[in-house]
């Protein structure tokens, strides 16, 4: 049986390959999920009867629920022992990744993705841990590596193997194929891992959790609900952003009156941490809220099938792989801040590419600017995290790991939430601009080409009309929401300048918190 005690560089760990592999395979299984299930949303919205902006819910509720339950994953495996928290966090996982494919409706998806989140959450921090602790000093840099590896599986084969899934079983497989990799990992774990001593005195800020907890979710709430429900026209929307606001002046009054409290504020004193934490956030915005839009205009704008969807989103991952490669071997010779800021703008040039796409342009274009934007992404993760945490005391690095990854989530369900719900006000607002200059007296519908498909004295004519309205105001509102993504991201430029050059790179906290 495996002991996962910290090893040295004489101190050999039994059955250390079977144990990383049980890791890596727990840790592709939550990395699929980041995008495995982005190109059946449309199969999904269709079988759960969601509009376009419900069915979004189904991506920012899993963000949501990991965001949540990231920091206090290390106080439960130090509570109630490593091992025990994270088979119950690959049990959980594989469990509702199978009701999340058996759903019948929103609600049920929504509320089984919000379970594959919380559980979920543990899996990556746990699993990086382990391996830190089982590969003496001179190997970790390996370790990571191969994790490292891991975690870009995710983006590069999530597209491409959920469209395969989609489209030759159905969308319920994106789900299902969790199970067989779950399996093998928990029936691994369970016999080479050993437990970790518990720390039965090991305490946690309920109220600080609970507090920021509830403001997290109002916050979506009132974000993924305003747009159907007319923003505050609406009572519970009201109610949303009334919890919102007393849940986090709570959190900000308890965080920094407790002795002990969830988040330690003495953080935020550093600059580069607290400059870190706004980089993440828009890092977070930026890539996944990209994504959320790209699917519905590959297969419902373009027609594309679901197959060749995924596979152009795939190479994505691989422009991030290539990107971190490079970047690791230019770390310390070249000023983070230069990687940090190309990373900006090689992100904000994809988005200005992505302005002037029609539904006419070629997959070969789809495949050079999602490889360029996930350069961007590429150059951002890993000097992000060594200029954060390089000037912050080492036995302050766990509190700010679990803090960097929740501003990178809720980043990323915001993201999502805010240009969903302004793809459907803009293309209603587009619609009634463009529909006011369509009128039966133009001369045009005279013409033998509108007469037939497009006439406005016959109902056939009319929906044609309408339909043709309703997508030319779609993707006026598509680039609206690239516009909007590329100045943000120029907008987080300047923020390079404040940041201080770090001493080193963070050592293994750096790569936990990546």
């Amino acid at each position: 049986m495996a002991d996962t005690g910290r090893g040295g560089a004489d101190t050999p760990v039994p059955h250390r390959g079977a144990v990383t592999a049980c890791v890596v395979l727990a840790v592709i299984m939550q990395a699929l999920d980041t995008t495995i299930a982005n190109v059946a949303l449309p199969y999904i919205q269709g079988s759960v009867a969601a509009s376009q902006d419900q069915i979004n819910w189904v991506l920012t509720s899993y963000i949501v629920a990991a965001a949540i339950m990231t920091p206090p994953s290390g106080w439960l495996a130090g509570r109630f022992g490593r091992k025990r928290v994270l088979m119950a966090a690959i049990l959980g996982f594989t469990v509702a990744s199978m009701l999340c494919g058996m759903a019948q409706s929103l609600f049920q998806i929504v509320a089984f993705r919000v379970l594959q989140g919380l559980f979920g959450a543990a899996l990556v921090p746990l699993a990086q841990s382990i391996l830190l602790d089982i590969y003496p000093p001179q190997q970790r840099g390996s370790a990571m590596a191969l994790f490292g590896v891991a975690v870009m599986v995710g983006p590069i084969l999530g597209p491409v193997l959920g469209g395969w899934l989609t489209d030759n079983m159905s969308w319920r497989w994106v789900f299902y194929i969790n199970l067989p990799i779950g399996a093998l990992a928990f029936l691994g774990m369970s016999i080479y891992l050993r437990e970790t001593p518990r720390n039965l005195l090991a305490k946690l800020d309920w109220f600080g959790f609970a507090m920021l907890s509830l403001a997290i979710a109002a916050l979506q709430l009132f974000l993924d609900r305003g747009e159907q429900l007319d923003w505050l026209s609406s009572g519970e929307i009201q109610l949303e952003l009334l919890v919102l606001c007393v849940a986090f002046y709570l959190f900000l009054v308890h965080t920094f009156t407790a002795k002990a409290s969830f988040v330690d504020p003495t953080l935020f004193l550093d600059r580069n941490f607290a400059i870190g934490m706004i980089f993440i956030f828009v890092v977070g915005i930026a890539y996944l809220a990209s994504l959320a839009l790209l699917t519905p205009y590959l297969q419902t704008l373009m027609g594309y099938p679901v197959v060749t969807a995924g596979i152009v989103m795939g190479p994505r991952g691989v422009g991030t792989m290539l990107a971190m490669i490079l970047v690791g071997r230019l770390i310390g010779k070249v000023d983070t801040r230069v990687l940090l800021a190309t990373g900006l703008l090689l992100t904000a040039w994809a988005m200005w590419e992505m302005t002037g796409w029609t539904p006419d342009v070629s997959q070969w274009t789809i495949v050079w600017v999602g490889m360029i934007q996930g350069a961007g992404l590429g150059f951002l993760f890993v000097p992000l995290t060594t200029v954060t945490f390089s000037t912050i005391p080492a036995e302050k690095r766990p509190a700010g790991t679990g803090l960097y990854n929740l501003s990178r989530n809720v980043g990323s369900s915001v993201g999502i939430s805010i240009v969903s719900a302004l793809l459907t006000e803009n293309t209603q607002a587009n619609h009634a601009d463009i529909a006011t200059y369509v009128t039966p007296f133009n001369r045009l519908f005279e013409l033998p080409a509108f007469v037939h498909s497009w006439s406005p004295w016959t109902a056939v004519g009319r929906a044609a009309l309408d339909s043709e309205i309703t997508r030319q105001a779609t993707i006026i509102a598509f680039v609206d929401d690239f516009w909007l993504l590329m100045v943000i991201s120029l907008a987080a430029v300047p923020l390079v300048l404040l940041l201080k050059k770090g001493s080193g790179g963070g050592g293994p906290a750096v790569a936990v918190a990546d």
